[in-house]
């Protein structure tokens, strides 16, 4: 069973990556996070991949006060994300043309969705930024406003740093949670007392 998670929780965490490289590449607009690391990839010269891990590693260190406990998923995710996201971006030809641009866009929403319930559905650890939200949630503060408040705060220093912004940014947004609502039940592992 282990076998099988860790298997789960990597292919998602490639998929994820692929996800990010075609929305990234669309140029249609970017979800909140990829603003942000597109943003400073832009300021700083650095790759967004790199700016996923660092940010990743960053947001990790806000968890110590909240005392979340990650998984080798979430180590994992900090990494790995950002070097499929950078090995994608260089691998995926650039699309011409409004077409295709929008083609890779709605294929990056819908791997999104399938990757999301593919490495949290794997139950080995949440994402840095799922950890924060959950934890700052385990505060008594509502799941719904501190989720909100994350999003928009990065949406906005994305955007002020440069990054895309467009309809792909409202369409992920309207999309993500009816979509991981859809593939996280169809991809949680069931684990038995002994490996939970």
């Amino acid at each position: 069973m282990l076998v099988r998670r860790l298997a789960q929780l990597y292919i998602g965490l490639a998929l994820y990556g692929l996800g990010i490289a075609l929305q990234v590449a669309s140029r249609l607009g970017n979800d909140p996070w990829d603003t942000l690391h597109q943003g400073l990839a832009r300021q700083t010269g650095l790759s967004i991949g790199t700016w996923i891990i660092i940010a990743g590693a960053l947001v990790m260190l806000l968890w110590i006060p909240l005392r979340q406990r990650p998984g080798i998923g979430t180590l994992s995710n900090v990494i790995l994300v950002g070097v499929f996201a950078d090995l994608f971006l260089w691998l995926l030809p650039d699309p011409h043309g409004l077409p295709l641009r929008s083609g890779y866009l709605v294929a990056a929403i819908l791997v999104g969705g399938f990757a999301t319930g593919c490495y949290i559905g794997a139950g080995l650890g949440p994402g840095p930024r799922d950890g924060l939200m959950t934890g700052l949630a385990a505060r008594g503060h509502s799941v719904r406003i501190v989720r909100t408040g994350i999003e928009v705060t990065v949406l906005l220093l994305g955007w002020a740093l440069g990054g895309t912004v467009g309809v792909g940014t409202l369409l992920y947004a309207l999309t993500i949670g009816p979509l991981a609502h859809v593939f996280l039940p169809l991809l949680t592992v069931e684990r038995s007392p002994a490996a939970a």
